[in-house]
C-alpha cells in the first residue's frame, strides 16, 4: 500500500511539475509575443511620424497635386487612429490594422511617383534623405512584422500540440 501511494504521488508530482514549467514558459512566450506586436507598432509609428514631415517638405517645394497630399495626410491620420492591444490581436482587429497601414503604404507610394514629375524637388537635400529614411523604415517594418509572425507562431503551436493544448486552455493561453 505504501508503495503504491508513493507512485501514485510520485505521478502527480511529476504531473504538477511539468505543468507549472509549462506555466512559466507560456508566459515567456506570451510577453515575448506581446514586446514583438510593440516593435511592430513601433516602427509603423515612425513611419507615420515621418509622413508629416515629408509632406511639409514636399508643400514646401512644389507646387503639388493637392490630392494628393490630402490622400496621405487621411490615410496618416487613419493609420495612427487604429490602436491594437497586444493581448487582444484578434484575425478581425489585425485586419482592419493592417487595412489602414496599407492604405497609408499605397498614399505613399503615389505620392512618390507623383514626385517624379517634380524634379527640383529630388534634389533638395531634406527630400534625399527622407527617400532613404523611408526605404530603412519600410525594410524595418517588414523585419519587425516577420519576427512577430514567427513568434505569434511558435506560441501558437505550443498551445495547440497536445497535451499543451489542455493546460493552455486551463491557464488561459489563446
Amino acid at each position: 500500500m505504501n508503495r503504491t501511494l508513493l507512485i501514485v504521488l510520485g505521478v502527480v508530482a511529476v504531473i504538477v511539475f511539468w505543468a507549472i514549467s509549462f506555466q512559466r514558459g507560456m508566459v515567456g512566450m506570451n510577453e515575448g509575443v506581446t514586446a514583438q506586436w510593440s516593435n511592430v507598432e513601433n516602427a509603423y509609428q515612425l513611419r507615420a511620424d515621418k509622413t508629416k514631415n515629408i509632406v511639409a517638405i514636399i508643400k514646401g517645394s512644389a507646387e503639388f497635386e493637392q490630392t494628393t497630399l490630402t490622400d496621405v495626410v487621411n490615410a496618416r491620420a487613419k493609420a495612427t487612429s487604429i490602436q491594437l492591444n497586444a493581448n487582444d490581436l484578434t484575425p478581425d482587429k489585425i485586419a482592419q490594422f493592417e487595412a489602414a497601414q496599407q492604405q497609408l503604404s499605397g498614399a505613399l507610394s503615389r505620392l512618390m511617383v507623383t514626385v517624379e514629375r517634380y524634379p527640383d524637388l529630388k534634389t533638395t537635400t531634406a527630400f534625399r534623405d527622407f527617400q532613404a529614411q523611408y526605404e530603412g523604415m519600410e525594410n524595418r517594418i517588414g523585419v519587425e512584422r516577420r519576427k512577430f509572425n514567427d513568434l505569434a507562431q511558435q506560441y501558437n503551436a505550443k498551445i495547440k500540440a497536445f497535451p499543451n493544448n489542455m493546460l493552455a486552455g486551463l491557464f488561459g493561453f489563446t
